[in-house]
């Protein structure tokens, strides 16, 4: 990460507004499908759309990746997202951990609301490749956990989601995908 990054995140945390959420995922589907997104699947319902004056905006800052597992296919994993999301997702899953504020022991609790996965009502419309997933075996592969910093460049408003999703379904692959945002106010 670079320096502008990880002061951005300082000051993101030491204001209470850092969030991390992690997600353990078997097979991660295509960004392309509504059913069974995320991993983990970030939905902001905390208020009115942009041009309202409450809620906030989730800031994406970045997403890691640990693989346990290899895919049957060769893949990759990214960020995908839509809107149109006035309430929650259906069909969800808890998310394993989080959301955690950032700031221990003093932060609040989060204004959006982190599952594994769930059902969103439009699939994802965009999908921003970040990690690459192959088919060796996890034995042999030189892969560790991976970081990758999205600099702030994915801006989830109120009524939209976003999530970790692939660019083709991995099949078998088993992750823990950690994802990092912060959340300010409109």
């Amino acid at each position: 990460m670079g320096e502008l990054s990880q002061t951005s995140y300082y000051n993101y945390a030491r204001q209470g507004q850092l969030y991390s959420a992690l997600a353990l995922v078997t097979t991660p589907v295509i960004y392309s499908t509504a059913t069974g997104t995320g991993g983990p699947l970030l939905w902001n319902g905390s208020g009115k759309a942009i041009g309202g004056n409450d809620g906030v905006l989730a800031i994406l800052l970045a997403v890691g990746v640990g693989i346990t597992t290899a895919s049957g296919v060769a893949s990759t994993l990214g960020i995908t997202g839509g809107t149109g999301q006035t309430s929650a997702p259906s069909s969800t899953t808890a998310i394993d951990a989080g959301p955690v504020n950032m700031l221990i022991g003093s932060g609040g609790a989060a204004s959006c609301t982190a599952y594994r996965k769930g059902t969103v009502t439009n699939a994802g419309n965009f999908f921003q490749p970040t990690h690459t997933l192959d088919t060796g075996a996890v034995t042999v592969s030189n892969v560790a956990l991976s970081w990758v910093d999205l600099h702030g460049s994915i801006v989830v408003p109120p009524g939209s989601w976003a999530a970790v999703a692939a660019g083709a379904t991995a099949t078998s692959a088993v992750l823990q995908i950690g994802l990092l945002w912060a959340e300010v106010p409109i």
